[in-house]
C-alpha cells in the first residue's frame, strides 16, 4: 500500500496542472489533478454569476475501482449534480444565482485505496462577451473611415479563440486519459510479473521435489553379502 501510495503522489507532481487561461475577455476556466485520500471528501469552489453557465467534466486517473462520488452545489445548498462510484463525467449547468458553487468528490466508501482525480470547469460568462463588444464598438467610432469590417475581424477572432480554446480543452482530457491507461497498463504490468515470478517458483520447486524423490526411488541403501 505505500508502494501504491507512493506512485500515486508521483505520478500526481507529473501531471498537476492549474491553469487560468486569458482570452479575449475574463475567462474563469479551471483544470486541476488531485489526490483524494481513502476515507474522504474533498471538495472546491468555483464562483459563477446568475445566467452563467457551467460545464464540469472530471474523471478518476489512478486507484482501485477508480471511482468517485460527486456532487455540485449550487450557493444556496441546492444538490445540482449527484452521481455515486463513477469513473468519469461531464456536466453541464446554468448558473440561476449568484455565488460560489460547490464541487465536492467523494470516496468515503474506499476505506484504504486513495484516488487520483481530474476535474475541469469551463464557465462561459455572458459578463465578459459584453465587455469586448464594447470596446470593438468604441474603436469602430475611431476608425469608421477604414475599408475593413471590424465587425468581421471580431467574429473572426471569436470563431478562432474559441476553436483553439475547444482543442486545449479536447487536449487536456485526452492527456488525463493518457494519463489513467498508464498506470493501468504499469498495474497490469506489475501484477502479471509478480505472478508470473510465482509461477515460476513454484514450479522450480515441485521439479526440484519430482527429481529428489525419483533419486531416492532408484537409490539402493541395502548391501550385498557373499
Amino acid at each position: 500500500m505505500m508502494i501504491v501510495s507512493a506512485e500515486l503522489s508521483l505520478l500526481a507532481c507529473l501531471i498537476l496542472t492549474v491553469s487560468l487561461t486569458l482570452g479575449l475577455g475574463t475567462n474563469q476556466n479551471v483544470e486541476f489533478t488531485f489526490l483524494l485520500p481513502a476515507g474522504r471528501t474533498e471538495c472546491f469552489f468555483q464562483t459563477a454569476a446568475r445566467n452563467d453557465s457551467m460545464e464540469v467534466e472530471y474523471q478518476v486517473i489512478a486507484g482501485s475501482g477508480l471511482d468517485v462520488g460527486f456532487t455540485l452545489i449550487s450557493p444556496s445548498g441546492y444538490r445540482l449534480v449527484s452521481d455515486f462510484r463513477r469513473s468519469d463525467g461531464i456536466h453541464t449547468v446554468d448558473a440561476t444565482e449568484d455565488g460560489d458553487y460547490r464541487l465536492c468528490f467523494d470516496n468515503s466508501f474506499s476505506k484504504l485505496s486513495e484516488k487520483m482525480v481530474f476535474f475541469e470547469v469551463i464557465i462561459y460568462s455572458q459578463s465578459s462577451a459584453g465587455g469586448g463588444q464594447d470596446e470593438w464598438a468604441d474603436l469602430a467610432l475611431t476608425e469608421g473611415m477604414v475599408d475593413y469590417k471590424l465587425e468581421d475581424i471580431r467574429a473572426t477572432m471569436d470563431s478562432v479563440y474559441q476553436r483553439l480554446e475547444r482543442t486545449r480543452q479536447v487536449q487536456t482530457v485526452l492527456r488525463a486519459f493518457e494519463a489513467r491507461d498508464r498506470y493501468l497498463l504499469e498495474d497490469n504490468l506489475w501484477r502479471v510479473s509478480f505472478w508470473s515470478c510465482l509461477n515460476l517458483l513454484v514450479m522450480i520447486a515441485v521439479s526440484a521435489t519430482q527429481i529428489y524423490s525419483l533419486r531416492r526411488l532408484f537409490d539402493d541403501t541395502k548391501t550385498v553379502r557373499t
